[in-house]
């Protein structure tokens, strides 16, 4: 598939003859209402105590004799012929002593910084997978393209506060050195910040380097001023591998902040009750966040959950389930408990962009957001239980995250809200249309959907009668064309495109480098 054919949208004629697209402008966004609370006192309780079991009797497996020497320092349990690690609670409760409240991140632009922690909500573009689709395309495999593209987007549609490690996967491209390109269209296409790689030291510091250049300071001066972020995955059932420790170590040392999330499905990786699940997750989160503090204390870290279950007639992973809802909701609860920011996601495991796609995401969306989520990753152009990246989902998803934003704006109340004079001047039986009251509102009175189609059905036939789907393909081809890169300084450039010659050279001679 040729690169022209790839990158169509740029291309095409929509969009030309009109204004840009409808949406809102970029923001900070809060959740002003309490999070819901599933559980009791007695039952967090019981929730942490289990926890608390699984760490210092049954212990954590890890693959790194650093990590190891770490603890072993700490005071814990390690047993070298098993490489198990026990902890006992103590340990647990003098790093979260440690653990900042929130923090804030800071990209190459700086009125695009984001916090994370409080009642601050930043929704996190897609990340990972190896496949991506659109419906002129069709499914194909992760490519540089595709990729430039999607951070085209996340820089276009304000409602995409920060960049996930790899919206798709350049599988084109040599695996040891891609994420000096994945890195390099994130800065240079986008002013946002984003994920690192964690696999490994280099990866991590090649993005802790390459944001230090693209901002203009050292990476000393990031120290104070975080400019990166990072997932850690644990392997749950309770295994913590080599690469990923080595990532974490690398951000720590750095003061650069990490998510702990143990990707936890009810039926395959823990047991199939919410409950067990949900002790087995905060079990290994708790274990990562330690290991962060005992490599630097104060490292900014965040609560990561991401517990769903499976189908049990196939053992597929199953997103946006009622299950799945209530483990958003009570991980917020747990993060709460021990003070920390808190990330969880919102996905689906729709093959195509329909009616499921759309419910399961708007179910796991309401989970987060009750559950006071700090960060959802992968909120917008997830599809295929994370497998593929989509145009037409991030539309979708972009609609849902305005949505959102809208919901969770403070309700205007002041006297002229209330509106008397206007109920007065409005005869019983009458209508508001033309009243002075709605006159000076009507432009701005209502949330205005990008994606919706409020027209009464002879309009919408009149206009094609094009359903969502295509709208959505129709949108997204309209912000590659609208969309406008943002500058950068030229020696900043310069010196950013020094950097990835130079260490890719470095790598080709070493992949381990």
């Amino acid at each position: 598939m040729s690169q022209d054919r790839r990158g169509g949208g740029r291309r095409s004629k929509l969009g030309r003859s009109g204004g840009g697209i409808a949406q809102l402008p970029w923001q900070s966004v809060k959740n002003p209402y309490p999070p819901m609370q599933l559980l009791d006192e007695e039952r967090m309780d019981q929730l942490h105590k289990t926890s608390m079991r699984i760490l210092s009797e049954l212990g954590i497996r890890v693959m790194s004799e650093k990590v190891m020497d770490l603890f072993a320092k700490a005071g814990a349990i390690v047993d070298r012929e098993s490489n198990t690690i026990r902890i006992d609670e103590s340990i647990v409760t003098e790093a979260l002593r440690n653990v900042p409240s929130s923090f804030t991140l800071t990209s190459r632009n700086p009125d695009k910084q984001v916090e994370f922690g409080g009642n601050s909500l930043v929704f996190g573009l897609v990340a990972g997978p190896p496949n991506v689709h659109d419906r002129i395309n069709g499914r194909r495999p992760g490519n540089l393209p595709d990729y430039q593209n999607f951070i085209r987007l996340a820089h276009h549609f304000n409602a995409i506060h920060i960049i996930g490690n790899q919206v798709v996967a350049p599988i084109e491209l040599p695996a040891s050195s891609r994420h000096l390109d994945t890195y390099h269209a994130n800065l240079t296409l986008s002013d946002l910040s984003f994920h690192c790689t964690a696999i490994g030291r280099a990866r991590a510091m090649d993005g802790i380097n390459m944001m230090a250049i693209a901002r203009g300071i050292s990476v000393e001066e990031m120290r104070a001023s975080p400019g990166v972020t990072t997932i850690i995955s644990i392997n749950s059932p309770r295994l913590f591998d080599d690469a990923m420790a080595e990532g974490l170590i690398a951000m720590a040392e750095h003061g650069q902040p990490v998510t702990v999330t143990p990707f936890t499905l009810m039926g395959a990786m823990t047991p199939v009750t919410l409950a067990a699940a949900l002790c087995q997750q905060n079990a290994e989160a708790l274990f990562g966040v330690t290991l962060t503090q005992l490599v630097n204390p104060g490292t900014p870290v965040m609560y990561g959950a991401f517990t769903s279950n499976v189908d049990m007639k196939s053992g597929a992973p199953a997103f946006g389930t009622p299950e799945n809802a209530k483990a958003n909701i009570i991980a917020g609860q747990l993060a709460r408990r021990y003070n920390l920011p808190y990330r969880t996601s919102n996905a689906n495991a729709s093959n195509v962009v329909d009616l499921q796609a759309a419910y399961e995401t708007e179910m796991a969306t309401w989970g987060a957001v009750l559950g006071g989520a700090n960060l959802i990753y992968h909120a917008a152009g997830w599809l295929e239980g994370g497998l593929t990246a989509s145009y037409e989902k991030l539309v979708l998803d972009v609609e849902i995250l305005q949505n959102m934003m809208e919901f969770l704006r403070p309700l205007p109340f002041q006297e002229d809200d209330l509106g008397f004079e206007a109920i007065k001047s409005v005869p019983a039986g009458g209508h508001f249309f033309g009243a002075e009251h709605t006159m000076s509102r009507y432009t701005t009175a209502f949330y205005q959907p990008m994606l919706s189609n409020w027209q009464n059905h002879g309009a919408w036939e009149e206009a094609g009668g094009k359903d969502a789907l295509e709208r959505a393909t129709e949108l997204w081809q309209q912000a590659l064309h609208d969309y406008e890169e943002p500058v950068m300084d030229p020696t900043i450039r310069e010196e950013l495109d020094a950097y990835v010659a130079r260490r890719r050279e470095e790598i080709a001679a070493n992949p381990e480098a």
